[in-house]
């Protein structure tokens, strides 16, 4: 297992839409291996492939609390099929956007269709965290970051600090 560099914003791959992935085989248990190690050193409760490079449609989520035993969950082809009406309110962060957190409302509950690490189809109805994180990574698989559920005021001050931080840190 390999900890892998994490893309950081502005990098335009984070705006990319990932490609589904065709057979789940060795590579792709490598590369789910690589992403859990990366996720639990940074450390982080999701991880998509795109932030570290790779436009696949997967992720992986761990949203055990410290001091509990893993629960590494890695999701291929992830699809929201059904969301509720009901909302909720979590403060996220995203590994791709170091120490900035903000409130994002979404659905409460999700419904998401998926291939396992075995490669066979699943379904799981998911709540509070695990849903929250879910629809998080979800949207990375599409380009989209979770700055973008926010006030574009607040968006283009994060985009505007992280560009700058990324130009000097290219002059250096």
């Amino acid at each position: 297992m390999t900890i892998k560099p994490l893309i950081i914003l502005p990098d335009p791959l984070l705006r990319q839409v990932s490609k589904p992935i065709e057979r789940v085989d060795a590579d792709f248990q490598r590369l789910a291996d690589d992403m859990l190690e990366t996720m639990y050193d940074a450390p982080g409760i999701g991880l998509a492939a795109i932030q570290i490079g790779v436009p696949r449609r997967m992720l992986v989520i761990d949203v055990s609390r410290e001091g509990e035993e893993k629960q590494p969950l890695v999701f291929v082809n992830p699809d929201v099929v059904a969301s509720s009406d009901e909302r909720s309110v979590y403060e996220e962060g995203c590994l791709s956007i170091p120490d900035y957190y903000a409130e994002v409302e979404r659905p409460a509950t999700v419904t998401v269709k998926y291939l396992d690490r075995d490669g066979k189809e699943q379904m799981v109805e998911a709540d509070g965290l695990l849903a929250t994180c879910l629809q998080h990574e979800i949207d990375h698989l599409n380009g989209v970051l979770f700055i973008d559920h926010i006030s574009r005021l607040k968006r283009d001050m994060v985009v505007k600090k992280f560009t700058k931080a990324a130009k000097s840190t290219k002059a250096l």
